[in-house]
């Protein structure tokens, strides 16, 4: 135990069975399912004998092809009542049941008179589509996190138990299954474009298995690639994706019964270790069988996936009264966790502007059950919440964010008003160079969650923080350049009203006083066309139409007889005047 640390009373041992009881006592809704269906069709994707091998194991179970590297072709191969066709995968996508490859140097068998193969002309671009793909090549994945994409079994060709292992697992990958439909998506809410400007592209940066792709001005979840980890809908800052197992309002009421019920029931310095089902709880129960098992005061609460867990979750954790918070995870990572990494490093400075110091979070990365135990053992126990929250969550995951945030400073230690944060945070201002802005409202019409608004009434830029989500669109979309996102919390934008970020007068119209847009632009406009265009002279009436509203520029032009092509005679220039012209120059001497 660290020095300064206290020691965990033993009634901590009772409130902690009794906060784990009543938690998992908190209903949970039902979880939406996809169907995939397979015909068993599967593709053996190798280079020498054993691809034969393992379709010749499979072939009274599955309709077999099996696909010979072109540096890689059997010598002697007897016949076979599979394909084997030669070729190498370009490029591959789908999932299981509706697997989609294009193949380079493709050459199907032909018999020869001595027995044997022999391979006929190849070609490139060869289309092929399976329902399972078991990959014996031994080279680089078909796909980015092929450890989760369904049907796809890659495994060392060296390793024969693995390949008999695999073997075993494809004969039962035909028929009809289903999964969880792990995210749901409002693609209303979605803040990744508008106009074909690229804004939030949070979720394509972070998920793992290529299940995320741009649809407009939208992004689309497919759900039979889905590989369930949660982190596009813990990074999404709107809302728009949404975790189904557990919904963040069902997550954090969970949490909010455990720690009230363990503080209510004496229980100090509580520390929660998010844990998944599939790594984290064998860990626990290894841990509880074998070994000390876990501190008195610190509360295991399972997941899904570990990464699934937002910024709300953790906000939330501290605001019911948690001492610390750590996430338990494998130490051989099945795929990468830069989202989880993102909202601990948005966390930290959060709960170090409240005044929760200390090692408050981190995450523990081992197979090791000793090893997550001592870790567990070695966390300090520093002061929890003094005021904790009770709040019920309500709402989608926005919502529950703020309220969870509201709650927190309240909670605090030493709460302030604003806190700076990192680059590709989900909350801050935006600040605009009023010089140079012309007030042309293009982020107003950008702007996904309504926190740049206009005034119907006079030329105005108006800014609601609270709506804020640091997307980037008004930034890219402002053909001025003049818009900088400024990332922060300020606890009393969610009460503040609209902030005007810049306003002029409005020009009205010289023929009926209508004010129809900003008086600096069209002066600026005027300035740069009167006297150096033709169409614009001093004696021109045509500089007034700029100074008239739309139905007056209109009449004006239709009564005055305005010639649209009008313009002054122009003397006729013939190939003579161009000659003489070149003369003169040929005379001045040459252009410097």
């Amino acid at each position: 135990m660290q020095d300064g640390s206290q020691a965990i009373p033993e009634g901590d041992v009772g409130a902690g069975m009794l906060a784990l009881r009543a938690a998992a006592a908190v209903p949970t809704p039902d979880v939406p399912f996809v169907r995939v269906e397979s015909s068993g069709t599967i593709l053996v994707y190798g280079r020498d004998e054993i691809a034969i091998e393992a379709g010749q194991m499979l072939e009274q179970h599955l309709d077999v092809t099996v696909l010979i590297l072109p540096s890689g072709l059997v010598a002697g191969l007897g016949a076979t009542d599979f394909p084997v066709v030669k070729g190498k995968i370009a490029v591959a996508g789908g999932h299981f049941g509706a697997f989609a490859l294009v193949i380079d140097d493709f050459a199907s068998p032909e018999p020869t008179l001595r027995g044997g193969w022999r391979y006929g002309p190849s070609r490139n671009g060869a289309q092929s589509r399976c329902d399972i793909i078991l990959d014996l090549s031994g080279g680089s994945p078909l796909f980015s996190a092929a450890d989760l994409r369904d049907g796809y079994l890659r495994v060392d060709p060296g390793n024969r138990s693995a390949v008999l292992e695999a073997v075993l697992k494809a004969r039962d990958f035909t028929g009809a299954f289903e999964k969880p439909r792990y995210v749901g998506f409002d693609a209303s809410l979605c803040a990744h474009s508008r106009s074909n400007i690229v804004g939030c592209s949070r979720c394509l940066d972070l998920c793992p298995a290529g299940a995320i792709q741009p649809a407009g001005d939208h992004v689309a979840i497919d759900p039979n690639i889905c590989a369930g980890c949660g982190q596009c809908a813990a990074a999404c800052p709107t809302g728009a994706a949404s975790y189904a197992m557990l919904p963040p309002d069902v997550l954090v009421r969970k949490l909010r019964t455990m720690l009230l019920t363990y503080h209510a029931a004496g229980g100090m310095h509580p520390v929660v270790l998010f844990h998944d089902e599939a790594h984290g709880s064998p860990m626990l129960d290894a841990l509880a069988q074998f070994g000390d098992g876990l501190p008195a005061h610190v509360l295991p609460f399972a997941v899904n996936e570990t990464t699934q867990v937002g910024l709300e979750g953790i906000v939330a954790g501290f605001a019911y009264g948690a001492s610390a918070i750590r996430f338990l995870l494998r130490g051989r990572l099945r795929h990468d966790v830069a989202g989880l990494r993102q909202t601990v490093a948005l966390a930290e400075p959060i709960l170090q502007g409240l005044g929760f110091a200390g090692p408050r979070l981190a995450m523990l990365e081992t197979d090791d059950p000793d090893v997550a135990g001592v870790a567990l053992r070695e966390i300090p126990c520093m002061p929890s919440a003094p005021r904790p929250a009770s709040f019920r969550p309500t709402g989608g995951k926005r919502e529950v964010l703020r309220f969870a945030l509201r709650e927190l400073h309240r909670a605090a230690h030493d709460p302030v008003d604003i806190i700076v944060l990192p680059k590709g945070a989900p909350f801050g201002a935006v600040e605009v160079d009023t010089g140079n802005c012309t007030l042309c409202l293009s982020c107003v019409s950008a702007c996904p969650t309504d926190a740049l608004r206009d005034d119907p009434e006079r030329p105005m830029l108006r800014f609601v923080e609270d709506a804020c989500v640091q997307c980037g669109l008004c930034q890219v979309t402002c053909p001025e350049q003049v818009i900088t996102l400024k990332p922060q919390i300020d606890f009393g934008a969610a009460t503040a009203p609209a902030r005007v970020l810049k306003q002029e007068e409005p020009f009205c119209c010289i023929q009926c006083g209508k004010p129809f847009g900003v008086k600096s632009t069209i002066d600026r406009v005027i300035a740069k066309l009167e006297g150096r265009h033709w169409m614009y002279t001093a004696s021109s009436r045509r500089t007034d139409l700029i100074k008239m509203c739309e139905d007056c520029r209109v009449a004006v032009v239709s009564e005055g007889h305005f010639d649209p092509y009008g313009a002054p005679d122009r003397a006729l220039r013939t190939t003579d005047d161009y000659l003489q012209e070149g003369d003169l120059a040929g005379k001045r001497g040459p252009r410097p």
